[in-house]
């Protein structure tokens, strides 16, 4: 492999990384500040690709955010509606509502699977153009992938400072001691999947505008793939304050991604990026367990050579 190559595929993962790192922050939010498993996030990411790619094919592709970005947050309040006002819980109400975006995410692409956006102008190949001739035309995907991560840390880094914020963290934290706090955890609830769900949904418009597509799979496992991302910034970086920890999940998610594409390197099927999927979560999960585990199997292991040498 050329050096070339390298570099090539290193940005290739980056913008990929970046793109999709969206919905780590938005799990970030969800599931670990708010402490809620949305597993809506496959559905709500196909959402944002079909709304984002159905709003530029008509010729708004600044516009395809903000739309994408609101349908997110309907779905963010779809969810919350059915675990807080009806009480279903978490994990049902995001397969639930899961379930029902792929009918709707068919609808939304006019009853096809797949929207092309190669005759589309998208916010891609505007600055594609406006970059021509620049020191930054190679690097125009990963402006707009870097200046969407930038903005959303920003926004969470001042967003969970605020009194709603600290309130959103709080009944992740615990419930109970908000409830008697007078807060209602119901509408910080809410709220949290609400901003979570745009992040979400941002992120599939993006891809589905870097891919110059939008098809219903688009967001098959991408809560699987944010998970582990999420869980791999984590052992990295550790914790700390909100922007360390947003930044670790960044990291995981660019390391995620550049497993992918070397695996792809070396020829594996397609089908089995599944399995490598689970790979890299089984070691993210209980890699830091592991790591707690190890000097107690070193202590044990010489312990036993030590009787053995005894005997």
């Amino acid at each position: 492999m050329t050096i070339s190559a390298i570099l090539s595929l290193g940005q290739t993962s980056l913008e990929l990384g970046l793109i999709e790192a969206l919905t780590v922050l938005a799990l970030f939010l969800s599931y670990s500040m708010l402490n809620v498993c949305d597993l809506s996030t496959d559905g709500c990411f196909t959402l944002g690709a079909a709304v984002g790619a159905v709003v530029a094919v008509a010729g708004h592709p600044y516009l395809s955010l903000p739309a994408a970005m609101l349908a997110g947050v309907v779905s963010g309040f779809v969810t919350a509606l059915l675990q807080t006002r009806m009480g279903i819980n978490s994990l049902l109400a995001g397969i639930i509502v899961n379930t029902a975006l792929f009918s709707i995410n068919i609808a939304v692409m006019g009853g096809a699977s797949l929207v092309n956006l190669n005759r589309a102008d998208t916010v891609f190949s505007i600055l594609n153009k406006l970059t021509k001739g620049t020191v930054w035309h190679d690097y125009y995907k990963l402006l707009i992938a870097g200046a969407a991560v930038v903005l959303v840390i920003v926004f969470l880094r001042f967003f969970l400072q605020t009194k709603l914020g600290l309130s959103i963290r709080a009944t992740g934290d615990n419930p109970d001691m908000v409830r008697s706090s007078s807060i209602n955890p119901a509408f910080t609830t809410m709220v949290g999947l609400c901003i979570s769900n745009s992040f979400t949904a941002l992120s599939g418009c993006l891809l589905a505008q870097y891919n110059k597509m939008a098809n219903i799979d688009i967001g098959s496992g991408i809560v699987t793939i944010a998970l582990a991302s999420l869980l791999m910034g984590g052992v990295f970086l550790g914790r700390g304050g909100i922007v360390k920890r947003a930044i670790g999940a960044v990291l995981g998610s660019v390391l995620f991604q550049l497993v992918y594409a070397i695996a792809l390197r070396f020829n594996m099927p397609t089908f089995m990026l599944k399995a490598v999927s689970a790979v890299i979560i089984i070691f993210a999960i209980g890699g830091p367990y592991m790591k707690k585990q190890l000097p107690l199997l070193v202590r044990r292991m010489n312990a036993m050579k030590g009787g053995r040498n005894h005997g």
